[in-house]
């Protein structure tokens, strides 16, 4: 078939692109990226640096880290953050159109969106090609992009306006005007990473074809050696992501400070970690890590006992579930969301639903046999279907069957 048979010409569009990002979605359009560009394809990036800015980004300490057929457009206005914050409010890419604009006129066979919250709906409606977009978060449906109502719990009856007030965000008045609705529909195809995903935005009312397309983790390599980290005679059980308190990291400290069978590590930082060093105080058994590199992390993961996903919110999949079951390495999770849907299907591990069940679970994960076969299937989960190849066979069949259909978004708009 001509459209994948032959090298394609793709561009990104994104809020945050690596280093100039925070968290899973910058990291795996950098991984997709790469990985086509590996495979002979043109790949343009296009992110906003004053977005991340704004949201409290420090000064990035590398540059760009891509494969040659990648060029990456960093936009940055003489307003700053002031341009990401007109973003916000009215729902265009003011002082950056024009850029975007000129980047999408090169021509692209696929234009993919990922997080655009501080690009816009209205950058949907720029450039030609087929048009996909990958629900990394709820944005399109939640002005706070994560379903987490109040920053207390899960969003299950929404009230939108007062917990965008209680995050502190100004109202997005354009959402009540039909922009997003008008410019969603100049999209061929939604992609959810899992079926958790894909069945809540429909139920938030997102009217649009969704397809479920898992995302994946790139072939394994040892790394250097964490010869910075004395990994001791303890075995250690591992959190890995953003300190915030959707992510739930904070509940583990009173339990492990009562579990004397194994430390908890946590890799990462965020706005809740200055209180929840204040709690681990005098325990010796729980670790900060801080940032923590992918090849470290893949260190980390090998020898865990396993990892733990306590998040409070809907999480739309749980990249470093994957990662962890690439290493052989089974996880414990909070049974909610997607992080429930992908340890009960692969078996790669066990689920929980209050904090007082929790040290049970560990104790499990503690008996060797136990801990290796469930890292065996989350391994063999991993193989079958969350590889490289895995992926880019769905995503470039997906691609084709938009073409061969003849979409109207794979003409000039």
């Amino acid at each position: 078939m001509e459209m994948t048979e032959r090298r394609l010409r793709f561009c990104m569009v994104t809020t945050f692109y690596p280093p100039y990002s925070f968290g899973g979605d910058g990291i795996f359009v950098h991984r997709l990226s790469n990985e086509l560009a590996r495979r002979g394809h043109s790949v343009d990036v296009i992110h906003c640096k004053d977005a991340y800015r704004l949201m409290g980004g420090r000064k990035p300490d590398r540059g760009y880290d891509d494969h040659a057929n990648i060029t990456v457009h960093g936009l940055e206005s003489s307003l700053r953050f002031l341009s990401p914050l007109a973003t916000h409010q009215t729902g265009y890419p003011l002082f950056k159109s024009a850029e975007i604009r000129r980047v999408l006129e090169k021509g692209f066979d696929v234009v993919h969106y990922h997080n655009i919250s501080l690009l816009g709906p209205k950058v949907l409606e720029y450039g030609q090609g087929v048009k996909l977009y990958t629900l990394h978060e709820y944005w399109l449906v939640c002005p706070t992009h994560v379903l987490f109502k109040f920053n207390r719990a899960a969003c299950t009856q929404p009230q939108c306006f007062l917990c965008s007030l209680s995050y502190k965000r100004p109202p997005q008045w354009w959402r009540y005007s039909g922009m997003m609705e008008k410019a969603t529909r100049r999209v061929d195809a939604f992609l959810a990473p899992s079926q958790f995903s894909k069945n809540k935005h429909l139920q938030m009312g997102l009217a649009a074809p969704i397809v479920h397309l898992p995302p994946f983790v790139p072939d394994d390599d040892d790394g250097p050696s964490l010869q910075q980290i004395d990994q001791g005679a303890s075995p250690y059980f591992l959190f890995v992501g953003r300190l915030e308190t959707l992510k739930g990291a904070q509940t583990l400290v009173p339990i492990f400070r009562a579990y004397p069978k194994a430390q908890l590590w946590i890799a990462g930082t965020g706005s809740a970690e200055p209180e929840m060093r204040r709690l681990a105080a005098g325990s010796a058994n729980i670790r900060f890590l801080g940032y923590r590199s992918g090849d470290e992390l893949r260190r980390l993961y090998r020898h865990a006992v396993a990892l733990i996903v306590p998040s409070l919110c809907f999480e739309t999949f749980g990249q470093i579930i994957i990662e962890a079951f690439q290493q052989r390495t089974p996880v414990v999770g909070r049974n909610l969301g997607a992080v429930a849907e992908i340890i009960e299907e692969s078996g790669g591990g066990v689920l929980y639903d209050a904090d007082e069940e929790l040290p049970f679970k560990l104790d499990l994960l503690l008996d060797d046999r136990r801990r290796q076969a469930l890292g065996n299937n989350g391994n063999q989960a991993y193989l079958r279907n969350w590889t490289a190849s895995a992926h880019l066979t769905q995503y470039l069949d997906l691609i084709r069957t938009i073409f061969l259909r003849d979409s109207p978004n794979a003409r000039a708009t």
